[in-house]
């Protein structure tokens, strides 16, 4: 089976993971999408053959709205999210997220993400309006099934991708995983 199915298949079998997509959908946001751990870890969990599921320490909506980039609007939409569904939610607006790291405005949800320090973790889920899911992958959905954490060059921050590694304990969590420094090779 190909990656995308194999992690449509995979969200769709974890009833709290769709239940986060729907909720997210609720909010009828441009151009969205759930990334970060809340694909990178199910499919991690999977290939470590995990029967529990790693907890999710937040879900990182993203959506790319250049017409209302204030960071007060992704609070409120946080606000929105947890009366409908208690998690820790995080929601920001692309459209203003290259000012942090002094970047050219970026084009597009997909654009941004293939900015984030990790190639497995530029990977968004959205659930459609007719149910289905599109994934968001810039660099392909290959790299997630190969047992690595590679380093984004596009990110241009290395120190920041070894603090996570570090900081999030991925090896510890998923031993099987190898880090590739694109930098050497």
């Amino acid at each position: 089976m190909n990656p995308k199915q194999q992690i449509i298949d995979a969200l769709r079998q974890d009833s709290q993971r769709m239940q986060i997509l729907s909720t997210a959908r609720r909010l009828g946001l441009h151009d969205w999408c759930l990334g970060a751990g809340f694909i990178r870890n199910l499919v991690w969990d999977k290939r470590h053959d995990y029967r529990v599921a790693t907890p999710l320490n937040d879900i990182d909506v993203i959506h790319f709205d250049p017409r209302n980039s204030d960071a007060q609007h992704d609070a409120i939409l946080e606000t929105r999210l947890l009366e409908w569904l208690t998690q820790p939610w995080s929601v920001k607006n692309q459209a203003r997220m290259h000012l942090r790291s002094n970047r050219s405005p970026y084009l597009n949800s997909e654009d941004a993400i293939s900015y984030w320090p990790e190639i497995e973790t530029a990977v968004g889920a959205r659930l459609n309006a007719d149910d289905s899911i599109t994934l968001i992958a810039p660099f392909g959905l290959q790299a997630l099934f190969n047992d690595t954490i590679t380093f984004n060059a596009k990110s241009n921050n290395f120190t920041a991708f070894e603090q996570r590694i570090r900081q999030k304990r991925w090896l510890q969590r998923w031993p099987r995983l190898k880090v590739v420094n694109t930098l050497s090779g």
